[in-house]
């Protein structure tokens, strides 16, 4: 029977971001561990989907960080208990559990070339954000509207796609047809003003990929702002505003 811990974890989502899937395709290096050496074997096997190499150390001794994403649980190395809840370091009033989390978003979207998203940006930009963000969306369509004026102030731009529908809907096609399109820039900003592209479908898009990566970052809705330390702020914020907090960032 499984016990509540393994509910808890088994509860996080699965992970889907490619360079997870490439790294559990190949031979897992904890395969030639063993339980006598490595107590992490134990708990992985008890656990399905994961492997030990999913469990570091925690900044409390006894105690393994278990990452799936951006979601984040605790296991006591004995494997018989599992806390889920963010980990603070109380002396210097820091969100452990939330700093990794931000370490996961940037890795993941630093793995994307930028080729491969929706860029509109000033030529010399202060600041670099990256944006899930729905074509049909009413807030993702006010931030469009205002892009000249996040340009202005030395906001760039990047977006990807988060259909929040989900496949085989009308805003996932939509998403598709503004890649797919000769101008994709134009095309983003005509299907937010609610324009018909008309565009076929394109087999290479990356649709499918950034939604996978939304879904992993647990997003709940767009826009989705991920700021260049991971944070990740979720909705709309107005320009002057996110201006305001990137300067605040910049300076930390």
């Amino acid at each position: 029977m499984v016990s509540r811990v393994y509910v808890l974890l088994l509860a996080l989502p699965s992970a889907t971001l490619p360079y997870l899937a490439s790294a559990q395709a190949a031979p897992a290096p904890a395969q030639q561990m063993s339980a006598k050496t490595d107590p992490r074997v134990a708990i992985a096997s008890k656990i399905p989907g994961t492997r030990p190499e999913e469990f570091r150390a925690s900044p409390i001794p006894g105690i393994y960080e278990l990452t799936r994403g951006s979601e984040i649980a605790y296991v006591t190395t004995d494997g018989k208990y599992g806390i889920s809840g963010d980990l603070y370091d109380l002396a210097a009033n820091d969100n452990l559990t939330e700093q990794r989390r931000r370490d996961t978003r940037t890795k993941a979207i630093g793995a994307i070339p930028e080729s491969e998203m929706l860029i509109f940006g000033p030529k010399d930009p202060k600041y670099t954000i990256t944006v899930f963000t729905d074509v049909d969306c009413a807030y993702c369509r006010q931030l469009h509207s205002e892009m000249a004026e996040y340009n202005r102030l030395g906001i760039r731009v990047r977006y990807l796609f988060y259909p929040r529908s989900g496949p085989n809907t009308e805003s996932w096609t939509k998403a598709e047809e503004v890649w797919c399109s000769d101008n994709r820039n134009e095309a983003l900003t005509r299907a937010k003003l609610g324009q018909n592209l008309n565009t076929k479908p394109c087999a290479n898009n990356p649709v499918a990929r950034d939604y996978a990566l939304g879904r992993d970052f647990g997003l709940q809705g767009t826009p989705a702002i991920i700021l260049a330390s991971g944070e990740m702020l979720p909705g709309y914020v107005p320009p002057a505003m996110l201006a305001q907090q990137l300067r605040k960032e910049q300076r930390q």
